[in-house]
């Protein structure tokens, strides 16, 4: 079932979700390089900023999603809604994180909350992937059928 939040027939989102993924990994990386013994507060501030640009990836990949969303029937359309719920949650969780971490001025070095607000964001990250796999790999959504089964014929 073809998305109408696409160009040439490839859906914006599922091209857009790797940035924000790669980052907040990254982001956490960051601060259990921190944690596990280097101390720099570089990785703190590094971790700061690769979150940021996450949530700046992950609200850009939201509207192609919300779009996508409303197309969908009902079947696909209420896994669709929970995947979209987790990851206002993710978006939420990082977005407080960054604001702890800025407003503690350290990049979130005096204190371990940040950490563990990552890692909580990335573990819902996870269920929602799942969710996200479940919509295209069981549903078809974002599967152009139509061009399946013309290369099909040939």
């Amino acid at each position: 079932m073809r998305t109408p939040a696409s160009i040439a027939r490839h859906p914006f989102h599922p091209m857009l979700i790797p940035l924000p993924i790669g980052l907040w990994v990254f982001s956490f990386a960051c601060d259990l390089i921190y944690a596990l013994g280097s101390h720099d507060p570089v990785w703190k501030t590094i971790a700061l900023y690769s979150m940021i640009a996450g949530l700046i990836g992950g609200i850009a990949a939201a509207v192609p999603g919300l779009i996508d969303l409303l197309s969908l029937p009902a079947g696909p359309r209420s896994t669709a809604v929970l995947h979209m719920c987790i990851n206002l949650i993710v978006v939420a969780l990082f977005a407080v994180n960054a604001w702890l971490r800025m407003r503690a001025g350290d990049g979130g070095a005096s204190s371990n909350t940040p950490m563990w607000l990552s890692l909580a964001a990335l573990v819902l990250l996870l269920v929602s992937g799942w969710l996200g796999g479940k919509l295209v790999y069981e549903r078809g959504v974002a599967v152009d059928t139509e061009s399946l089964e013309g290369s099909r014929r040939s």
